[in-house]
């Protein structure tokens, strides 16, 4: 087992690790592009709340991804930045943003929900090979998300 110098993790574990980010990145890039989408083009009755909370959901991604991205090239594996790996990479697809609010709140919760099972996976990776730092930036991802979860799911109700 080949440890690194500077994380003094095992670099096969961290690289295992690094891909499944890999994939998450991919992931919030597209979801982040799709909540622009939402918030510019949202119709109705909730326009003003569902605009408002896209942004906040947008916002609050750009902050998630440059810390994924960060931890991938902290783990000495770099972060790919093009949108064209992004498409090939993520599990999610562009959203059209012609659908009705309530069609976007549901594919956001379904997209959360995408989210939460990935982090808990690299979760378990990461804590599996001590790598905590790791581990803690998807908690810290977790808390978030689950409260948006819950917000989302009483708006739905």
């Amino acid at each position: 087992m080949k440890v690194s110098s500077t994380s003094g993790l095992c670099e096969s574990k961290s690289a295992d690790i690094a891909k499944k980010l890999e994939v998450l990145l991919a992931d919030m890039q597209i979801f982040y592009t799709n909540m622009r989408g939402y918030h510019w083009n949202v119709k109705g009755p909730a326009f003003y709340d569902l605009h408002k909370a896209f942004e906040a959901i947008y916002t609050e991604y750009a902050e998630h991804i440059d810390s994924v991205a960060e931890r991938m090239a902290q783990l000495d594996y770099p972060p790919t930045h093009k949108f064209s790996d992004y498409l090939k990479l993520s599990h999610l697809k562009e959203e059209e943003s012609n659908v009705e609010g309530r069609v976007m709140v549901e594919n956001v919760l379904s997209v959360y929900g995408h989210l939460i099972k990935h982090e808990r996976e690299i979760i378990a990776m990461a804590e599996e090979a001590k790598d905590y730092v790791t581990a803690n930036l998807m908690n810290s991802l977790l808390d978030g998300q689950e409260k948006e979860v819950w917000m989302m799911t009483a708006y739905m109700s």
